[in-house]
């Protein structure tokens, strides 16, 4: 449960507080099997504690039935690896091993590692009100409230109990609709590829229309000389869409 923020602090050991995790313990029926980025002030005494450098989290096994994970918000220069690393193995866990996971971040719903791991991943989400959350520092209360939000995100099967424990410490959000969906652009992406190679004669028209356009365009070429056409590829596979319109110039 190592937060080692690197780039807002020189400390390694940044721990959860108490009360989040009694919090965690309770939606998992009081036991956490493991902790992939523990330390030795760690205060969640997970039944599998993973401690650099002995045993890089990321690299050992998360085969276990309920995970915590309070992971490095900085960048681990040393091993390439940032706090995406820890969300995609968080779901990863879930999605092969049917692992309960809870994970405590810094809310960052911006970023592509939000958008790829927590949305469309994850079951639920609690944003946390805490207005500085005062992580342990080297296993003390001493330490200073972080610079940041903070939210603890739920891959798992029983979003009803997260939300029974959890709406204690913040606003607890259902995104279990999400589950699969595609959002934003890739959602557009998918629903142009879907209508586009799921109906063979809307394939059709399309073509025909691109040769018509180009047809077009090349006997515009060959009876003016005072325009310049210039052919248009209209590969479905490279445009969905098929803009085909001659750009024309004047000489």
């Amino acid at each position: 449960m190592s937060a080692g923020r690197t780039i807002n602090t020189l400390s390694q050991s940044w721990g959860t507080p108490h009360k989040y995790v009694e919090a965690v313990k309770t939606v998992f029926g009081e036991q956490i099997a493991l902790d992939p980025c523990s330390n030795e002030f760690s205060v969640v005494n997970a039944k599998v504690e993973y401690r650099l450098p002995e045993h890089d989290g990321l690299k050992e096994s998360w085969d276990y039935p309920t995970i915590y994970v309070n992971p490095p918000y900085g960048i681990d220069k040393e091993r390439g690896t940032t706090i995406k690393n820890w969300l995609a193995r968080c779901a990863l866990a879930h999605e092969e091993h049917n692992s309960e996971v809870l994970a405590l971040v810094p809310i960052a719903t911006n970023t592509a590692h939000w958008k790829k791991y927590v949305f469309t991943k994850a079951k639920s989400i609690c944003f946390l009100y805490d207005t500085r959350l005062r992580f342990l520092e080297n296993g003390l209360d001493s330490g200073k409230g972080a610079p940041m939000a903070c939210a603890m995100i739920y891959w798992g099967n029983n979003p009803n109990k997260f939300y029974d424990v959890f709406i204690e410490h913040g606003a607890v959000v259902d995104i279990s609709n999400l589950i699969g969906e595609k959002i934003g652009r890739d959602r557009k992406a998918a629903q142009i590829q879907f209508s586009l190679f799921a109906n063979p004669a809307a394939q059709v028209e399309n073509s025909n229309f691109c040769h018509a356009a180009n047809q077009f365009t090349q006997e515009s070429f060959h009876s003016t000389k005072s325009i310049t056409v210039r052919k248009i590829d209209c590969q479905a596979s490279r445009s969905p869409l098929c803009p085909a319109v001659a750009k024309r110039r004047r000489e």
